[in-house]
């Protein structure tokens, strides 16, 4: 396991209360120049939760958006299972070398290996109480916006909006009958959060959707909205990379390419 010492600055995180002393991490580093959602929620989400948290962010995904979650039970797994390995940052409240929890083994290995995983922990170290507010905070932190999508009055997605609330992040929730999900309804309630009414409109605000009318999509550009590094652009589109730049069609910044 190639657990690694990140050394350079996350912008994202000097919203916490503080900058972590040290980061570790494994897998596909890139992950983290794209826009960034964080989704939480129940260990024990309703049906109706499992199924637009899948959606969701299988739809972010699929417009070029990283997700983020804790790798809990319940939805922080459905959504990190959503976005695909490949395209998802899981945040550990302990070391890396540490599975946990352990039902979900398959789902943080595979994690490990195509996507991202992140932690303020070194190795060895076993989640606490503690490890897990830490863990909370910096899945909030990484993502440009919050979705709570099922979530009791007093839980650690609360928490979240909470931190959320603090650093003036966004909150999204998904709606639901008065008698469920009393943490988010109190959010709607209180004009915290914002309803998810339309997944589509909703997900339109992030990045282009490839065709599925028949008409043959542009796979430079689906390529270029996934901000791929310029090696790896250059690797698979060779000169027209150049071509596209000084088209002003796309911009290349800090070895980052993207849509102009």
């Amino acid at each position: 396991m190639d657990i690694e010492l990140l050394e350079w600055h996350i912008d994202r995180l000097d919203s916490m209360r503080r900058y972590p002393k040290e980061l570790y991490y494994i897998g596909d580093i890139n992950l983290l120049n794209r826009p960034t959602v964080s989704i939480v929620g129940s260990r024990r989400p309703l049906a109706y939760v499992k199924e637009f948290t899948h959606k969701i962010a299988k739809e972010l995904s699929s417009r070029g958006v990283a997700i983020v979650s804790g790798g809990a039970m319940g939805v922080d797994a459905i959504a990190h299972s959503g976005a695909g390995a490949d395209n998802t940052i899981l945040v550990t409240a302990g070391g890396l070398d540490i599975i946990y929890p352990k039902v979900n083994r398959a789902l943080i290995e595979s994690i490990y290996g195509s996507g991202l995983a992140i932690s303020q922990f070194k190795r060895g170290s076993t989640p606490t109480p503690w490890s897990f507010v830490v863990r909370n905070e910096t899945v909030v932190a990484l993502g440009d916006i919050l979705i709570i999508t099922q979530a009791d009055l007093k839980s650690g997605s609360m928490r979240s909006a909470e931190f959320a609330k603090e650093m003036g992040k966004r909150i999204y929730v998904l709606p639901h009958r008065i008698s469920d999900s009393l943490g988010t309804n109190q959010l709607l309630r209180e004009g915290v959060a914002e309803p998810i009414l339309d997944i589509d409109s909703f997900c339109s605000q992030f990045g282009v959707i490839p065709n599925s009318d028949g008409v043959e999509r542009d796979d430079f550009f689906y390529f270029c909205q996934n901000y791929p590094t310029l090696d790896e652009a250059v690797a698979k589109f060779g000169a027209r990379v150049y071509e596209a730049e000084l088209e002003g069609l796309i911009e290349v910044e800090n070895g980052i390419v993207s849509l102009a």
